[in-house]
């Protein structure tokens, strides 16, 4: 199965032909993504926000649904981020430096998590500011579990980053979790929802941390992003 999915109004079961690669871009998405990662920044409120610089890769979605999990698929790093199965574990936007050309931002989750409501509505401003005031912050990946597909709850910050023009894109987590029959349908309901958001990028990426699937193909979408700026 491809780690991609491409074409609107394409039918799903297109995407589990092989599609073609860059080899180059391929291997330098793993060279970057093998480069030492380290922790930089805990920011809690606004003013704890490191300074920016390198171009920013954020990781947003609903509370568990793998952002943690799959920031460590990428980087091959088993705690760089921390994973818990408690929802909304993670109360602060974590800085992670890639060698010293990527800065990886694992983001709250939102939606149901442990803690109480007033620390929900602090952390889920935190996020928005951070969104709507990131100047290096060139791509969000917007995690979206693969057995359920998009959900209500993550409409408005789809409708946010349309407003505030920041390129998303839609990354499917816990593919190894679905029959390929399942995903393709979650696959063409996603694709189809897509179509109406200017700022959302075409492409759904299909992933498993677990088995690492379609990691490589984010890897190479994402490093070059490190280059270009885009």
């Amino acid at each position: 199965m491809n780690g991609r999915a491409e074409g609107l109004g394409r039918t799903a079961s297109a995407i589990f032909p092989p599609r073609s690669v860059d080899p180059d871009q391929t291997e330098a998405g793993r060279r970057l993504f093998a480069r030492e990662a380290r922790f930089v920044a805990g920011a809690a409120e606004p003013a704890m926000l490191p300074a920016e610089g390198l171009p920013e890769i954020a990781f947003a979605g609903r509370s568990n649904v793998g952002k943690s999990s799959l920031v460590n698929a990428l980087t091959g790093r088993r705690m760089l981020a921390r994973t818990s199965g408690t929802p909304g574990r993670t109360r602060q936007i974590n800085f992670f430096d890639l060698g010293e050309q990527l800065m990886l931002v694992d983001l709250p989750g939102y939606g149901y998590a442990d803690a109480p409501k007033t620390a929900i509505e602090a952390w889920t401003g935190l996020v928005r500011h951070y969104l709507r005031t990131r100047a290096a912050l060139r791509r969000v990946c917007l995690l979206v579990d693969s057995r359920h597909g998009i959900k209500e709850i993550d409409r408005p910050l789809m409708a946010m980053l349309d407003a505030a023009g920041v390129s998303y894109q839609i990354v499917l987590t816990k593919i190894d979790k679905v029959a390929s029959a399942d995903l393709a349908r979650v696959v063409d309901r996603v694709a189809a929802e897509l179509a109406a958001h200017s700022a959302a990028h075409v492409e759904v990426y299909l992933t498993s941390a677990v088995e690492r699937r379609g990691i490589a193909e984010l890897q190479e979408t994402l490093g070059a992003l490190a280059s270009s700026g885009a």
